[in-house]
């Protein structure tokens, strides 16, 4: 899990928890995945480093929960680290937002451009362990 990348994490919960895991037609979509079965739509994200609280953006919190409330899904933000897979339904999560002036521009590592954005920090008692 320390160097998975949103490809193996995928993979790992089509094998494991939803065999019907589709990816999202769009590259640029905001979440992920969908399982239609359990019709839950799924942002993906990996971390090299184990974190008390995981980081998720507004526009993406948004945008999930903008998505699953139009289509009677539920919105799971699934974070993996060098310790264990999360799992946070967004409908039962409290985020606190605050700006963070700390955050790349892009998520390629090559642009060294910082800016601000608008994230909470998702305690992971609010998550399931789910690896």
């Amino acid at each position: 899990m320390r160097n998975w990348k949103e490809a193996d994490l995928f993979e790992w919960l089509k094998a494991e928890y939803l065999p019907d895991l589709v990816m999202s037609n769009n590259q640029f979509s905001k979440w992920d995945c969908y399982s239609p079965e359990f019709r839950m739509r799924i942002e993906l994200k990996c971390r090299r480093t184990h974190y008390a609280t995981l980081l998720i953006e507004k526009p993406k919190f948004d945008a999930v929960v903008g998505k699953a409330t139009r289509h009677n899904d539920i919105p799971m933000y699934i974070n993996s680290t060098p310790k264990g897979v999360f799992a946070f339904n967004l409908f039962e999560v409290n985020p606190i937002w605050e700006i963070n002036s700390k955050n790349p521009a892009t998520t390629y590592w090559a642009n060294k451009t910082k800016i601000q954005k608008e994230c909470a920090y998702l305690k992971l008692s609010e998550a399931k362990k789910i690896k």
